[in-house]
């Protein structure tokens, strides 16, 4: 488009002015441009866009005329970030969580150690959790949710994922060693991406499928050279990664429009799942069997054993109510993978602590299946 040079005086010799297409015909009173200077500020065009938003066009009939006085700063778009505070506040849901997860862990093992009753150990965190939040809700120190049976019917599915994958993996870690089950569970994003594309619908590009194929390859890696591998504490791992899945994927649904936040929200999957696992605690393993194992444990460890009862099922409660917080805020996969980087000071910590006996294909295997994990992550962000 050509733009006439401001310096070439226009005239007009009829009062009339000429017609022209989208402007409404209004009559013009035109004094000589000599007779009198105007006192007009000169004009720059600062754009020319068509509605069209392209370039170069044959149709000029509407047209955006950006413009400024030349005494003043052109119009700026100021562009905040916002999301720099939110990143920070998620990095720090996410330390708190691997930490808080870490001490669990080792409490958790103790006790399984000393007291080999995973069915009563999972039942007492979950009681543990609910008790706390009730406290909590009773002293106003936090504020109790507005639940209908609409929530508690939409909470259910989650609960029972929830109970399940819990008691799942609390089997395992009674059978093997703390890594090796951690090791198996960080192959959780495969699940979550299989689970998504099964039964959600969900597709993902072939970056995101081909990431997955260390974090598979380390896990069988992990697992054929265990020195100490069994059978149910493997399975154990294979159903809480499948269950955890599930859990995460109703949860972010379940909160979807909802008023209950992420740490109210968990209080109440504590509670429920707590109501489902109760009777199967009873059924498998019973209070004469729980009797026998706690008298055995005192004898052997003492009245620290009390406090390693304690300290597990306040410290499942603690971890699992900030990951909540964090899928307040995220996605079920993104909440998949820094559950699986959670990973990775739970195995250092607990092979330190614990003196594991590791070998260094076993080592190489948790390396791959780790760095597959990081890979994943990346894909996932470049191509989200």
């Amino acid at each position: 488009m050509n733009i006439i040079n401001s310096s070439i005086k226009p005239s007009f010799s009829s009062p009339n002015p000429i017609p022209i297409k989208g402007f409404p015909q209004i009559p013009l009173k035109i004094q000589s441009l000599r007779s009198k200077p105007l006192n007009f500020k000169p004009i720059y065009v600062s754009k020319f866009q068509d509605f069209g938003g392209f370039v170069r066009t044959k149709s000029y009939d509407q047209i955006v005329c950006n413009a400024y006085e030349a005494d003043h700063s052109p119009p700026l778009e100021i562009k905040i970030d916002e999301t720099g505070g939110q990143k920070m506040k998620i990095g720090l849901y996410f330390a708190t969580w691997w930490s808080l997860n870490v001490v669990f862990n080792i409490y958790n093992k103790k006790v399984l150690n000393a007291f080999p009753f995973p069915w009563l150990t999972s039942t007492l965190s979950l009681a543990a959790g609910s008790l706390i939040m009730l406290v909590s809700w009773a002293t106003k120190m936090v504020e109790p949710p507005k639940t209908d049976v609409e929530f508690w019917k939409s909470l259910f599915p989650v609960a029972l994922a929830h109970t399940i994958g819990h008691v799942a993996a609390t089997i395992s870690m009674s059978k093997v060693a703390v890594s090796f089950t951690h090791i198996i569970k960080s192959g959780e994003p495969a699940f979550s991406v299989f689970v998504s594309r099964v039964f959600l619908g969900e597709t993902f590009p072939i970056g995101v499928y081909m990431s997955l194929l260390p974090i598979i390859g380390g896990c069988a890696l992990s697992a054929l050279t265990e020195l100490n591998f069994n059978m149910t504490g493997f399975m154990g791992a294979m159903v809480s990664n499948l269950a955890f899945v599930f859990r995460n994927i109703f949860s972010k649904k379940g909160m979807k429009g909802k008023s209950v936040s992420g740490m109210n929200y968990y209080a109440c999957l504590s509670m429920l799942s707590l109501l489902i696992l109760t009777p199967f605690t009873i059924a498998m393993e019973g209070p004469k069997m729980w009797e026998a194992g706690w008298q055995t444990a005192l004898t052997q460890i003492g009245p620290n054993f009390v406090w390693w009862v304690v300290a597990q099922s306040v410290f499942y409660h603690l971890y699992n109510q900030v990951s909540y917080m964090s899928l307040d805020q995220i996605t079920p996969l993104t909440f998949s993978v820094g559950n699986t980087m959670k990973r990775i000071s739970v195995i250092v910590a607990s092979i330190i602590i614990f003196r594991t006996p590791i070998q260094p294909v076993n080592a190489l295997g948790a390396a791959i299946a780790i760095l597959g994990t990081f890979i994943y992550s990346q894909v996932n962000h470049l191509l989200s």
